[in-house]
């Protein structure tokens, strides 16, 4: 097995390894190993199905059962989301693609994002397969939190150091003139929480720049005219490009993402194009977030710890 970096902070390319066969103790700590330094772990060329997929997940963490997927997911691998199933969402409430995107993502940041932000207990990683994918364009593009609270001033770090912010299931959404099934859904499912702006990661100890532009809210004991702003800059300093990695997908690559340490962009680029693009992913259940004061995350809205 070799650990080839890709980029200055973030993200690696593992070789010399089958992830389709069983891993041993020592791979699983060295692959363990290198998510911890780089936050994102890429694996070209594997022939995963979807069994061999859980069953590499279980050697990392307890996979994530959804209460809903769409009707892509396989039905026999309730651990298995595809990807594919986000197409579906905007029908659900009478918009076509286009529109629910633009409803949902009408700021250049608004895209980044952690999985299940707005849970009191986010999935601690993701594991993504691709099955197909476009001869061009889909890339996804992740950022290193650690590196970005770094890369902050001594004294803006103190700072952000005590602070919450809250993260809520739509965020920035412009409803629609008149009905809107989506607003309502949201209102009858809503998912909040109150995280530390600054979390510690509960392996390295690395203190972690908490922000996101899909699901934090606000920051709390601050005004909108303070909050806004704030969060503005600090997000954008979550995504400066020197903290990211870009990856271009082939059929049977695997990306493998610590959840906690990154926010990562889905493509933008695929909707015109006349491909598909099939994904697999799978996450592992995480713990709730805990500040540098010690202060675990406080649960707003949704379904308590472990609950999906």
């Amino acid at each position: 097995m070799e650990v080839k970096p890709v980029a200055g902070h973030t993200g690696a390319e593992i070789t010399g390894v089958d992830l389709a066969k069983p891993l041993d103790d020592a791979a699983v700590a060295d692959i363990r190993a290198a998510l911890l330094r780089w936050k994102v772990v890429f694996f070209r060329g594997q022939h995963l199905d979807h069994q061999a997929h859980v069953d590499l997940a279980r050697r990392f963490g307890t996979p994530v059962v959804l209460g809903r997927r769409g009707s892509a997911s396989p039905t026999a691998f309730p651990e298995i989301e595809t990807t594919a199933d986000r197409l579906e969402l905007g029908g659900r409430y009478g918009m076509d693609r286009a529109e629910w995107l633009d409803r949902r993502r009408h700021t250049l940041l608004r895209g980044w994002h952690c999985d299940h932000g707005a849970r009191i207990d986010p999935p601690a990683a993701t594991i993504l397969r691709a099955e197909t994918v476009p001869p061009y364009g889909g890339d996804t593009t992740w950022s290193n939190l650690a590196a970005a609270y770094a890369g902050l001033s001594v004294p803006l770090r103190n700072f952000l150091d005590g602070l919450r912010a809250e993260h809520r299931l739509g965020v920035g959404y412009r409803m629609r003139t008149g009905e809107d099934a989506y607003v309502r859904h949201l209102m009858e499912h809503q998912v909040a929480s109150h995280h530390p702006l600054v979390r510690v990661h509960p392996e390295s100890g690395e203190r972690l720049l908490f922000v996101n532009g899909y699901y934090v809210e606000q920051i709390l004991g601050l005004s909108r005219a303070e909050s806004t702003p704030l969060l503005e800059m600090l997000l954008e300093q979550a995504v400066r490009p020197e903290y990211t990695v870009r990856f271009r997908w082939e059929p049977g690559d695997v990306a493998f993402w610590d959840n906690r340490a990154t926010i990562h962009l889905a493509p933008g680029d695929t909707g015109q194009l006349d491909h598909p693009r099939i994904m697999h992913r799978v996450m592992l259940a995480g713990e709730i977030p805990v500040g540098v004061d010690g202060r675990p995350s406080e649960a707003v809205a949704g379904k308590g710890p472990g609950r999906w």
